[in-house]
């Protein structure tokens, strides 16, 4: 299931490294969690319809956080949270909720990414993470790996692949600062096939690493 949070217009300037106010809002909503330290199975967008103000931007429209996952539990004391306290940051605060039901995707599917797609892993005795992108080997497989330990984490069919779209010519590399860490990750289109219910739970906690600091969010 997915939850779009609509948003008011922001009244001050938000900074491009944002994401880490969203997961803020997103755990002062959830109340005390273990969700920190655990795998995340659900994701988080970035903040759409934002435009590019010198070195800030600006949601003169307002804008939508989306918020997935395949547990109700999780999205209905969000909910709860959300109703308590509807601000986030900048002067934006929740208007407005609507609620999107799984659809159903077949055994295969491209899907377009709302948040780019972060892809790492740690190599034995190196002192930091590697960045995998579109066309480089290993991405593929690193992104279905994590996605198959969290189908099985949730007790599903772990038949499944993940791969960026080869055919895809506009790869986009974002840079993003979270925590003081630069991270880069892909905006590209990825392929997901396999059991029906695997592409349904792909869509509900994305794709690639990071899920729940909001990377690999689907659209």
């Amino acid at each position: 299931m997915r939850i779009y949070l609509h948003l008011t217009p922001n009244t001050e300037p938000v900074p491009f490294n944002y994401q880490q106010n969203l997961v803020g809002a997103f755990h002062k909503w959830l109340g005390e969690n273990e969700l920190h330290d655990d795998i995340s199975l659900y994701s988080l967008s970035w903040l759409a319809h934002g435009h590019r103000r010198g070195q800030f931007l600006d949601f003169p429209g307002g804008s939508i956080f989306q918020i997935s996952s395949p547990s109700d539990d999780l999205l209905a004391s969000l909910l709860q949270g959300v109703v308590a306290g509807h601000q986030i940051a900048w002067g934006m605060e929740v208007y407005e909720i609507t609620i999107q039901r799984t659809p159903n995707f077949g055994t295969k599917r491209r899907f377009l990414v709302q948040s780019p797609v972060l892809v790492k892993k740690k190599r034995e005795n190196a002192k930091h993470h590697q960045y995998y992108y579109p066309g480089d080997p290993e991405a593929d497989s690193i992104m279905t790996h994590i996605l198959r330990r969290k189908l099985e984490k949730a007790g599903l069919n772990a038949d499944v692949e993940v791969f960026f779209d080869k055919q895809y010519d506009k790869v986009d590399i974002r840079k993003i600062t979270y925590k003081g860490i630069d991270i880069k990750a892909s905006i590209c289109p990825v392929i997901v096939s396999g059991d029906p219910k695997a592409l349904q739970f792909a869509w509900e906690v994305g794709v690639g690493n990071s899920t729940g600091i909001g990377f690999g969010a689907l659209k």
